[in-house]
């Protein structure tokens, strides 16, 4: 190359590569020699032209053929230098995407690896941040991002935002979670708004992959029959793109359940006490020893593990044990909000409430003082922050359904205020009220007030007050539905007092039913289950009906699946047990003893959502209470189910007689009540109370058929006392 720039006119004025190839580009266009374009190039830059002197047509010549020689060198080199390094420019373009595209890029490597071999590939596993420290430098400003939004709450973010941090800084085994966090405090202090947006934020910087948490709720499992459902939930968070799994209610959760989330945090690892494969998405577990790629053991690497509660340190140590806590990373604690916070909140929350009014509604809204101080009341008695939000909520379904039923208000100037404890909208004068004449018209007019409660749905109780009707139907039992009653209130109250921040006791639901045969049992066992399912006591509202040999099984290791399948069944609702004192027929009945053992444990196990119900006679049922020490204090409540009287028997004998399209006579009536009322006072256990009076009725009805054969023109729906057989 420097033999050819001298060749072209010494070191000190030599011509560039560009103007040679401009020289050539205009020989081509305009004619001429190549000298004589590439002089008037020079020319035109103002650049200085080389001596041409001692050189001849035939250099020149041999110049310009080494420069085609060597151009042409060059593209081949290029062309060349593109196939060998199209590899390395793929792979220098995925690392200039976002950690996003990144995310997206392993996803589709997931699907198809997952689809070609039936593994999946964990998302999570593979950070393009993590253990580096310049990572640290992304955390700069997070705190005050985050109290932007979040307010009263300065120490829990400081914490949280450390606890972020930790893994990077810290050292971790390889299959260790970055982190595991216990988040607490009281209810409705912010716990679950701050971690979201830190989360949000996170993802933001692309410090973390996923902009939410993935949240396990453990109630979901409250007994071992969950395991696999629990197993495949825990494997598709860990799969999951999400960087933080939430894990809320550990309370409420199976131990065998907890035993692995405990694993995952003690040691980084879940082992699995069987092989599994995936299938379409789904852990199978298999038997065979020939099945390759199996799953045996879950791993936290790559994930924040975080407890979510409202519990202190000493109980979390009880439910999940000291070497978990001792494993906690961090412990990150909210506190009550203070008023000023939630004056803040309260200001940000007014302000949304009138720009979506403005912008989804189209009307033009204000509050008064007597407004916001409605709201601040709303935080009293331990409510906090879920008091203001829950009227906030209440406020723009009421202004939504008022925008919909009035359509003159639009325009019109709106101010929410207070009047006598509850919240009214004001309606001002027109979109014209700053002209004279609109201030004038305003003030002749009567200003008009609406109340929000006007414009709030009624909740729905149809299913109560169906259930309130059946229970007013039965016949006497005055003292059982007084009972049943009680239970509405009570947790009405308990509701209240959550909903107000107040510790909340919870009853004893579980009952038993003494009394003789026809008593009524079996029906107000069914109303029980309807009525707290229709107050939200109950998830299901089911009867599940079962005796002894539901329960106890034929040969050794039969009976504990089968309480457990009973109890499942019945789960969200009522088991009702009739003749439970059967269960027990001595000290030498050891199924049935493992029976009663067995119906212990899982009453303890479903507490919440589980409502058994015992039935019996008086003697009967006291002895059976003694068969196990754990049976009586878990059974409290004792509801007596006395005879029916003469009077109430021969009700129960009309309404029956009615269900089946029939009516009693009058006359009938005095010499029903005598016979019943020798019946009960000679042998009321066996006589059968409301089966006796239901017998009755059908034989009269069989007997009446006998007499119309006779009397073809007599009422066929009217049964008289020829018909009974007093």
């Amino acid at each position: 190359m420097n033999d050819f720039m001298d060749s072209m006119g010494g070191k000190k004025a030599n011509y560039t590569l560009d103007e040679i190839d401009e020289a050539k580009k205009r020989q081509k266009k305009n004619g001429g020699t190549f000298m004589e374009n590439l002089e008037a190039v020079r020319i035109e830059k103002g650049g200085k032209v080389p001596s041409s002197a001692g050189m001849t047509s035939a250099s020149v010549n041999s110049t310009l053929a080494a420069v085609e020689a060597m151009s042409a060198d060059l593209q081949a080199m290029a062309a060349r230098s593109e196939a060998a390094n199209s590899a390395v420019d793929d792979v220098q373009g995925v690392l200039k995407n976002s950690t996003d595209d990144i995310n997206k890029a392993l996803k589709e490597l997931n699907t198809n690896v997952e689809s070609d071999f039936g593994v999946a590939t964990s998302a999570a596993a593979i950070s393009v941040t993590a253990d580096n420290p310049e990572v640290l430098k992304e955390f700069d400003g997070l705190t005050d991002e985050i109290k932007k939004s979040v307010f009263g709450q300065d120490e829990f973010i400081r914490k949280l935002i450390i606890a972020f941090k930790r893994p990077f800084v810290s050292e971790r085994d390889h299959n260790d979670a970055l982190n595991s966090i216990f988040i607490t405090g009281p209810e409705c202090s912010g716990k679950h708004y701050t971690l979201g947006l830190t989360v949000a934020e996170l993802n933001k910087r692309r410090i973390i992959s996923g902009d939410a948490p993935y949240t396990i709720d453990l109630s979901l499992y409250p007994s071992a029959a969950e395991e696999k459902l629990f197993l495949q939930d825990l494997y598709s968070a860990l799969q999951n793109k999400a960087s933080v799994i939430v894990f809320e209610n550990m309370e409420n959760c199976h131990i065998s359940m907890l035993t692995r989330i405990s694993d995952l945090v003690t040691t980084g690892e879940c082992r699995l006490s069987e092989r599994y494969v995936m299938s379409n998405g789904q852990l199978v577990s298999v038997n065979n020893a020939l099945a390759g790629e199996t799953v045996g053991s879950f791993e936290a690497k790559g994930k924040y593990l975080i407890f979510m509660g409202k519990m202190s340190l000493d109980k979390l140590a009880g439910i999940m044990g000291a070497p978990f806590v001792n494993a906690l990373g961090d412990v990150c604690s909210t506190q009550a909000l203070e008023a000023d916070a939630i004056e803040k909140i309260n200001s940000v929350l007014k302000d949304q409430l009138v720009t979506r009014c403005k912008k989804q509604r189209a009307y033009d809204i204000a509050t008064d003082e007597t407004f916001d101080a409605y709201m601040a009341s709303q935080t009293s008695r331990n409510r906090g922050l879920k008091g203001v939000l829950d009227t906030y909520d209440e406020t723009i379904r009421a202004l939504s359904e008022m925008r919909l039923e009035r359509d003159d208000l639009s325009g019109k100037k709106l101010t929410l205020t207070c009047k006598d404890g509850l919240p009214y909208i004001s309606i001002g004068a027109a979109g014209a009220a700053d002209t004279a004449d609109a201030e004038k018209d305003a003030a002749t007019e009567t200003a008009e007030e609406l109340k929000l409660s006007d414009y709030l749905p009624a909740g729905y109780n149809g299913e109560e007050e169906a259930v309130e009707r059946e229970l007013d139907n039965i016949v006497g039992l005055d003292m059982v539905k007084d009972y049943i009653r009680s239970l509405k209130e009570y947790y009405a109250m308990q509701k209240r007092r959550r909903e107000e921040g107040l510790k909340a006791g919870e009853l004893n639901k579980h009952m038993i039913f003494t009394g003789n045969p026809g008593t009524g049992k079996t029906t107000i066992a069914r109303i029980v289950s309807k009525y707290l399912k229709a107050i939200g006591v109950l998830s299901g509202g089911q009867l599940v009906e079962v005796s002894r040999g539901d329960l106890v099984g034929r040969f050794v290791g039969h009976t504990a699946p089968l309480v457990n399948q009973v109890v499942k069944s019945a789960l969200g609702g009522v088991l009702f047990i009739d003749e439970a004192y059967s269960l027990y027929r001595g000290e030498d009945d050891s199924f049935g003893l493992e029976a009663i053992d067995t119906l212990v444990k899982c009453i303890e196990d479903n507490r919440d959502n589980l409502i058994v119900i015992l039935a019996g006679y008086s003697k009967e049922m006291e002895d059976f209470l003694e068969s196990n020490s754990g049976l009586k204090s878990r059974f409290p409540n004792i509801i007596d189910f006395p005879d029916y009287t003469a009077e109430e028997l021969a009700a129960i004998a009309k309404i029956t007689a009615k269900s089946k399209g029939y009516e009693i006579d009058e006359g009938v009536l005095e010499p029903m009540k005598a016979f019943f009322a020798h019946v009960q006072a000679t042998n009321a256990r066996e006589a059968g109370n409301g089966r006796l009076v239901r017998n009755k009725v059908e034989e009269a009805i069989l007997n009446q058929s006998k007499r119309l054969v006779a009397e073809p023109d007599a009422n066929i729906s009217l049964l008289t006392e020829a018909d009974f057989e007093f």
